[in-house]
C-alpha cells in the first residue's frame, strides 16, 4: 500500500484495534480487502482518499470480480469500505461515501454442511483414551450441546460454566452476551474433562477452561486440528471442522423442535434472517424423504409407476 489512501487506512485500523476494540479476525479481514482497495486503486492511479469516487469504487469491483472473488467477498470487500469512508467522513476529509449503494454481484446461496445424527453419535461416543482425548470429546460435545461458536469455545474461562444448573456463558459477534443450556452428555463429558484437567499443575493458574498439557488456553488452529484428527479415527468421510457441530446443533434442535426464535437466541444471531438458513436445509431433508417415499413423487423408474 502506498499514497495518502494507504495511509489514512493504516489510521483507520490502528484506531479499531486500540479504541474500538474490534477483533483480531475483524481487523485482519479489514486489512486484507482494504489492501485489495489501495492496490487496484493505485493501479488506475488514485492514491489520494479525496479522489475516490463511486466510479473508481465500481471499477474496483468489477476489477476483483474478474480476478474471481465471489459475491460474498465482495460484499465483505465493500462493506470494509464502507466503513473505512464513514470514517473519514467523521474527520471532514470526504463530504459523502463513494462505496454507499454499490452491490456486490449476487452470490449463491450455499447450504452449510452438517453432520447426520448417526454420525454425530459417531464422533461422540467413541471412549477417550488420553487425556487430550478427554478434553476433545468435552470440546466437541460442547460444540453440539450448545451451537457454540470457535472463538467463543476457546475463549471459555472455567467460571462460565454452571455445572449445577447445566448452563454456560459466552460472548460472541458484538461483545453480546448469551446464556445457554447444556446438554446432560455434555455436562457429564465436560465433569471428566474438568477432573482431568485439575490434575495438571500447569493448568492451576490459568483460567480457561480447555488448556493444553502446558497448562496454557487452547487456541482455535488446535482445536480444527484435533478435531479434523477425530473425524478421520471415526471414518466420517467428510473434513469436520467446528462450525460443522454448531450447524448441526442448529439443524437437528429446529428438525426436532421448528422453534426459530429459540434456535436464534441459542446460536447468538442478531438477525433472524441468519438463523432461517436453517430452515432451507430442514426442507432439502423433508424434500429427499418426500422423492424417495411418496408413490406420485416423479422419480422414474419406480416399479409400479404409471408412464
Amino acid at each position: 500500500m502506498r499514497g495518502q489512501l494507504a495511509h489514512d487506512v493504516a489510521r483507520w485500523l490502528a484506531d479499531l484495534e486500540a479504541t474500538r476494540r474490534a477483533s483480531a479476525h475483524t481487523l485482519d479481514a479489514y486489512r486484507r480487502d482494504l489492501r485489495l482497495l489501495t492496490d487496484v486503486l493505485a493501479n488506475d492511479g488514485i492514491v489520494a482518499t479525496g479522489h475516490v469516487d463511486a466510479a473508481a469504487i465500481r471499477h474496483a469491483v468489477a476489477t476483483l470480480h474478474r480476478r474471481g472473488l465471489g459475491g460474498r467477498s465482495l460484499q465483505r470487500f465493500l462493506s470494509a469500505c464502507r466503513g473505512f469512508f464513514d470514517h473519514c467522513i467523521e474527520r471532514g476529509e470526504l463530504a459523502a461515501n463513494p462505496a454507499l449503494g454499490i452491490a456486490a454481484p449476487r452470490a449463491p446461496r450455499r447450504l452449510p454442511a452438517t453432520l447426520d445424527v448417526d454420525q454425530t453419535a459417531r464422533l461422540l461416543d467413541a471412549q477417550p483414551g488420553s487425556w487430550e482425548d478427554l478434553r476433545d470429546r468435552a470440546i466437541m460435545e460442547l460444540f453440539y450441546s450448545s451451537g457454540l461458536r470457535l472463538a467463543e469455545l476457546c475463549a471459555l474461562d472455567c467460571g462460565d460454566l454452571d455445572v449445577p444448573a447445566a448452563l454456560v456463558t459466552v460472548t460472541g459477534k458484538g461483545a453480546r452476551t448469551r446464556t445457554v443450556p447444556v446438554g446432560r452428555l455434555a455436562v457429564a463429558a465436560v465433569g471428566e474433562w474438568l477432573a482431568a484437567r485439575a490434575g495438571c499443575a500447569r493448568a492451576s493458574h490459568c483460567p480457561a477452561l480447555f488448556v493444553t498439557r502446558r497448562g496454557t488456553r487452547i487456541g482455535v488452529r488446535a482445536v480444527q486440528k484435533r478435531l479434523a484428527k477425530h473425524a478421520r479415527e471415526r471414518g466420517l468421510g467428510q473434513h469436520l471442522h467446528p462450525h460443522m457441530l454448531r450447524h448441526s446443533f442448529a439443524t437437528h434442535l429446529l428438525e426436532s423442535s421448528g422453534d426459530l426464535r429459540s434456535v436464534q437466541e441459542m446460536l447468538g444471531h442478531a438477525n433472524l434472517a441468519t438463523t432461517q438458513i436453517y430452515t432451507h436445509l430442514d426442507f432439502q431433508h423433508l424434500a429427499k424423504v418426500y422423492d424417495a417415499a411418496h408413490p406420485r413423487a416423479g422419480r422414474k423408474g419406480r416399479r409400479g409407476e404409471g408412464p
